[in-house]
């Protein structure tokens, strides 16, 4: 049962790491107004179902997009102009807090700060799987994140866009000279990577709710599973973030839920101090370049 719920869990790392991933591949900061948009989706999702009557497979896709436009908006407005003064790393991450803070904050100003849901018709008891109890949401997050994995997987290494966004990571002035459109490329793994944290936090949402700040702990898990996959690839990420779900769900059964997210640092901590290279290989997360 156990390892079941863990599971779920770790669809949702995965899509949340898998989109962080694709922002940082090209962005080479830790952005934390990514937590932000990923909280900005679900509540365009509430307001066009319970404001404007939309139907949730119209709602959900018009929130990806302005998630998309959310991060093309945060590259253009903050992330590019502070590069061309040329921004070292820590000026970066001091503007994505104070991105992360007005959007939040534009979230509480309009929706306020108590615990929403997106659930939609009754509440059913759910399929009954090894014990568990899972429900139809909970089945799509599994799904989702199957589809989001293996499109990932695609994306980076079978298309030219991936390929481009791999040698932008690697070196942006390497990528340049030989005539791949750095910027441009920049700011395309933006917009993918935050359509996906959008939908991850949608997701989030209508399974267990959604709160202002709900971005900021689901990032910490995404980058944790990240940085414990160790790997570019979306599998790496995949393997993290199960590996964390599984801690965490170990520690709660045997400790209380109060020791899940100290396990899950406690288990970064562990992987940064014996094996900073990740479970399958090179670690992306820190920089040479």
């Amino acid at each position: 049962m156990v390892a079941i719920y863990a599971v779920i869990a770790a669809a949702v790392y995965c899509i949340v790491g898998l989109s962080f991933a694709l922002c940082y591949a090209t962005g080479r900061f830790f952005d934390f107004g990514h937590a932000a948009v990923l909280a900005v989706c679900p509540y365009c999702v509430l307001f066009l179902t319970r404001t404007l009557d939309f139907p949730l497979a119209v709602a959900l896709p018009v929130a990806l997009a302005l998630g998309a436009l959310l991060g093309a908006a945060k590259e253009l407005a903050v992330y590019r102009p502070l590069r061309v003064r040329h921004a070292s790393p820590l000026v970066l991450l001091i503007a994505s807090i104070g991105v992360y803070l007005v959007l939040q904050n534009s979230i509480s100003l309009a929706f306020g700060d108590d615990t929403k849901t997106l659930a939609f018709g009754p509440v059913r008891e759910g399929f009954a799987i090894l014990g568990a109890r899972i429900t139809t949401i909970q089945v799509a997050v599994l799904i989702a994140a199957a589809i989001v994995v293996s499109g990932g997987a695609f994306l980076l290494r079978r298309t030219r866009t991936g390929t481009h966004i791999r040698a932008v990571g690697e070196s942006p002035p390497l990528a340049l000279s030989v005539g791949i459109d750095a910027p441009h490329v920049g700011m395309l793994s933006a917009c993918i990577g935050s359509a996906l944290a959008g939908l991850a936090g949608s997701l989030i949402a209508l399974d267990v709710g959604m709160t202002p700040t709900m971005g900021m702990r689901a990032l910490l898990m995404g980058v944790v599973a990240m940085i414990i996959g160790g790997s570019q690839s979306p599998l790496g990420i995949s393997l993290g973030a199960l590996l964390l779900a599984l801690s965490g769900a170990l520690a709660t059964q045997l400790l209380g839920s109060q020791w899940q997210d100290p396990t899950a640092f406690f288990a970064l901590l562990v992987f940064l101090l014996m094996r900073p290279q990740g479970v399958m290989g090179k670690l992306t997360l820190i920089s040479n370049g």
